[in-house]
């Protein structure tokens, strides 16, 4: 492996990590508020930052262009869509969650149902997270890290095996001193470096990927090069046996983007600690812009490699690392590694901190040891967080031989997303839904997905809808019983929510254009590229 690529990923890496020191040293990380919360002084670009980060990791660059390298630009879904659920994050969600002042989304369904619905969430999020998240994340970032730096030639390691072990062991343990040392605000900060370098990284390989498509004539060459030879992958319309069909966008593809960007802990946590509604709303708002420049650097690069390396033999796979490997110059490629690695730690880390939240504040606060003190629930989740890493560091290894990393998150993600969107919208959009409904539609929502996955003859459902089909039925029919419930056995009083006075709730005065103008930019893009 060339030296300076070696110097580069060590230098960046290094820089990264000093820079957060010397910033978030002197941070409190001994109150809850600070640790889980960051004091509630995140900033509109910290939180921006924090969200892209925790959003991307390799399992992610190296599936979607994966996918884009199979089926073409209509894979673009999973960010594009995702800039509108972003605009319902920040102007529906946000709002409701800054008032009633919670660090945890179960902490809300126990403020609008009752403990056990909050306690039956908290599982449900520890274990999907313990099993499916974190393992997947550590074990992407080790192979997308061995294809990068030609770590068996750096190491002199030849068994895969050893060698896969030793890097999920290294990252993970790296991951986990940042989140369970620093909390919640050096996770943000060390996001938002890597985010700055990510984002360049990214836009410097379609760079040096046109430069190759056209023998070095020009990016815009390149670019007429791709549309010529390649009409069909440059199609953001999904075709039906494509992996995202269009009629998709408004089922399933719409309601996992809902969910992942409005209700999902490890995502949501960092506008939790929004300095203000208006910061919080700036953040979301323009993370929404940056998700619209996604298919640049995760999809085109898939279509480019497609272009380059089809003909080679080349899995789909592993086409994101071949295009990094064989494109960039020495010097970038470490620095482009090093980059990865922010994005491995970035959502193995935030992942950590989610978990360590949920366990300390609702679990050991909530049941164990209701009498704790905050110095004492800042322990337990420290404690509870090296557990959690070690145990999915010797997870992670055993992911080895699966088919589709990508394609296997999904599919296990909608079956605990799904039943806690249909909990957490109705709870919000009700006021006279019993918890009585919302603990049937949790626990009967998993066991409804699960079944159409797993257990025949359910599995025929899925395969003759399209699952993306079967989970929107699925959130429709836990809707409706939750409503039939609510009216057939109504709440005495009405459930009003209050204001706990945390957090200054006046919004900010552009959300609703900035949100308006997202949503256009949205139909333009897919109107732009419509076959």
């Amino acid at each position: 492996m060339h030296m300076l690529t070696l110097a580069s990923f060590l230098f960046f890496t290094g820089l990264v990590a000093f820079i957060t020191w010397r910033i978030t040293r002197r941070d409190d990380h001994s109150s809850t508020s600070g640790y889980f919360l960051a004091g509630r002084t995140l900033t509109f670009p910290l939180i921006a930052g924090s969200l892209l980060m925790t959003n991307l990791s390799t399992e992610q660059m190296v599936g979607l262009n994966g996918a884009a390298f199979a089926d073409g630009l209509s894979v673009m879904a999973w960010e594009v869509v995702a800039v509108i659920a972003l605009v319902a994050l920040a102007l529906f969600f946000l709002p409701r969650f800054l008032k009633s002042g919670i660090a945890t989304l179960p902490q809300l369904l126990e403020i609008r149902f009752d403990k056990t619905t909050q306690l039956i969430t908290n599982i449900i999020f520890l274990i999907a997270y313990a099993v499916i998240l974190l393992p997947i994340i550590l074990y992407s970032g080790a192979i997308g890290l061995q294809g990068m730096l030609d770590l068996q030639g750096l190491t002199g390691i030849e068994s895969t095996n050893t060698l896969l072990w030793l890097t999920v062991w290294i990252v993970g343990i790296i991951g986990a001193i940042y989140a369970l040392f620093g909390g919640l605000r050096t996770v943000a900060v060390s996001d938002t470096l890597n985010g700055v370098g990510l984002l360049i990284g990214g836009f410097v390989i379609v760079y040096f990927g046109l430069q190759a498509v056209s023998d070095g004539s020009g990016v815009m060459e390149g670019w007429n090069i791709l549309k010529e030879s390649d009409p069909d992958k440059l199609n953001s319309i999904g075709g039906p046996e494509q992996q995202v069909p269009f009629f998709t966008l408004f089922t399933g593809v719409f309601l996992i983007n809902l969910f992942y960007w409005s209700t999902n802990q490890q995502i949501i946590q960092r506008t939790f600690a929004a300095k203000n509604l208006a910061e919080g709303q700036k953040g979301v708002l323009l993370t929404g812009l940056f998700k619209l420049l996604g298919p640049l650097y995760l999809v085109l690069p898939g279509i480019i490699a497609y272009h380059l390396y089809a003909d080679q033999g080349v899995r789909a796979d592993e086409a994101y690392g071949h295009l990094v490997f064989n494109v960039l110059p020495p010097y970038l490629t470490g620095f482009f590694a090093a980059v990865m690695v922010g994005a491995i730690l970035s959502s193995f880390n935030s992942a950590l901190n989610s978990t360590t939240t949920i366990f300390s504040l609702g679990i050991y606060k909530g049941v164990l040891n209701k009498d704790a003190s905050e110095a004492q629930v800042v322990k337990s989740g420290k404690v509870f967080g090296w557990i959690m890493a070690v145990t999915t560091m010797i997870i992670a290894p055993l992911l080895a031989g699966q088919e589709s990393l990508f394609g296997y998150l999904q599919k296990m993600n909608a079956i605990y997303f799904i039943p806690i969107l249909a909990v957490v919208l109705v709870g919000l959009l009700t006021k006279r839904v019993p918890p009585m409904a919302a603990k049937i539609a949790l626990v009967g929502g998993c066991l409804l997905i699960a079944a159409g996955y797993f257990v025949p003859p359910f599995t025929l459902l899925p395969q003759v809808m399209h699952e993306f089909h079967f989970v929107a039925l699925v959130f429709v029919l836990l809707v409706a019983v939750m409503l039939i419930i609510g009216k057939l056995r109504p709440r005495e009083t009405d459930w009003i929510q209050e204001h706990s006075g945390d957090v200054d709730l006046t919004p900010w005065k552009g959300a609703v254009p900035a949100g308006v103008v997202l949503v256009v930019l949205v139909i333009v893009m897919y109107l732009s590229f419509a076959g």
